[in-house]
């Protein structure tokens, strides 16, 4: 009954996962030394990756419950525990190691702890709760739950693309590979 929507929300799924792959790669001489964005990657990674596999899974055989219903709770429940284990919290401040010498701009940042970043803290933790949520309606099964599935595997997506964007044009931390821009 939802072989269309998981026939196209799969290679979606995938194609922005390519795409993230881009972007990993023309970033990667920026975020190569920050371990906080190597995990943030990983965990956009995931926003796409395990959509699209909860969706290849639900096509192998729509027509057994029991398996997609299996599938969708493994992997749900595989999601929510390693986006929790990644722990790609996004933080606010000067980034660990970076001296700031007393008196100069920022001195009062750098002494102050990083803090949690309310909008990425919120769509990690939205994104976990999803996870689980996927999972919990897999074991209860039945038609409202996998077109309920499917609206929390968009929004799991749509998060993702907003994680993603954010991370993107994040300049917290030092540049390793891009010369500083310069007026013409």
């Amino acid at each position: 009954m939802l072989d269309v929507f998981y026939g196209a929300f799969s290679p979606a799924c995938f194609a922005l996962l390519g795409l993230w792959l881009v972007i990993v790669q023309i970033r990667l001489r920026e975020w190569q030394g920050s371990a906080v964005h190597r995990r943030r990657a990983y965990a956009v990674a995931l926003y796409f990756a395990l959509p699209g596999i909860m969706s290849l899974l639900a096509l192998v055989n729509p027509h057994d419950s029991a398996f997609w219903r299996i599938s969708f709770a493994i992997v749900a429940l595989g999601g929510a525990v390693v986006l929790a284990t990644v722990r790609g919290l996004p933080l606010r401040g000067v980034a660990a190691g970076l001296p700031v010498a007393a008196g100069q701009p920022g001195a009062a940042v750098a002494d102050a702890p990083p803090r949690p970043d309310q909008l990425g803290l919120a769509t990690y933790i939205i994104g976990i709760l999803i996870y689980v949520l996927i999972a919990a309606l897999a074991l209860t099964g039945g038609l409202a739950a996998l077109r309920t599935e499917a609206v929390l595997l968009t929004l799991l997506l749509f998060l993702g693309f907003n994680v993603a964007w954010l991370l993107l044009f994040d300049d917290r931390y030092p540049s390793h590979g891009r010369p500083p821009a310069t007026a013409l």
